[in-house]
């Protein structure tokens, strides 16, 4: 048994949605899941497993962060957990983007010092596994969802000093940052498994100010995107 995921090989699911916040865990299992189960709670850190379209799925919080990340990634690999699929929020960098779009992650640049400790320090590029990007990316488009395909940076920080920190990461074509995506994807390749990320648009960063999404714009965006979510990951198992 791990030490952080208390529970047992065969309590998850083979597909994994990884939430950073324990609440949004809860929601997706008791609104998305048929006859969900409690499987983890060590430390707050809330899992679940159901089924969806009668198939089994499990929800498994992250944490904040690459550190917390990294550790969830690995013990659920431990678990017996074939794809992973983060679903977050993140800050858009593009200056088309609006709140609440959708953005489908290509890789993750790590712009922290987890990636690198894991690499001793060799330049690595965390990548999305190809049939989740593919996947996510036509449930998008049959859904008719408008979508942001392409690179993501995982900070390390949330309140970042930098007078603007998206600068950079626009000219290079970097979408939006949030703080999870590049340990998962490490860890997944480490462990031979699959990994991929959808976000939701909560901050635009760059223009005249940051500009937050509201409680209800926020909802209406998660949901949609865990449908999408759901429908991924359905498809490659």
């Amino acid at each position: 048994m791990p030490v952080h995921l208390r529970a047992e090989p065969g309590d998850y699911a083979e597909n994994v949605l990884m939430p950073g916040d324990p609440r949004r865990a809860k929601y997706i299992a008791e609104t998305f899941f048929e006859g969900a189960k409690l499987v983890n709670d060590e430390r707050g850190m809330l899992g679940y497993t159901g089924t969806y379209r009668g198939k089994p799925v499990s929800v498994q919080t992250s944490g904040m962060g690459c550190p917390s990340a990294s550790i969830v990634t690995d013990e659920l690999a431990q678990l017996g957990a074939k794809n992973l699929l983060r679903v977050g929020t993140c800050g858009g960098y593009h200056g088309d983007m609006q709140l609440g779009d959708l953005v489908i992650a290509t890789a993750a640049t790590a712009q922290d010092g987890t990636v690198s400790s894991l690499t001793q320090g060799t330049p690595y590029a965390p990548a999305a596994d190809f049939h989740l990007v593919h996947a996510a990316y036509h449930a998008a488009e049959a859904a008719g969802r408008k979508t942001y395909l392409g690179p993501i940076v995982s900070s390390d920080l949330f309140y970042d000093p930098t007078e603007d920190p998206g600068a950079l990461w626009r000219r290079l074509g970097v979408l939006a940052v949030e703080m999870e995506a590049a340990a998962i994807f490490t860890i997944a390749a480490m462990k031979g498994i699959s990994a991929g990320c959808l976000l939701t648009v909560s901050d635009t960063i760059g223009k005249e100010e940051v500009v937050r999404i509201s409680d209800e714009e926020l909802k209406r965006g998660v949901d949609g995107m865990m449908e999408l979510a759901l429908d991924t990951l359905d498809t490659v198992n």
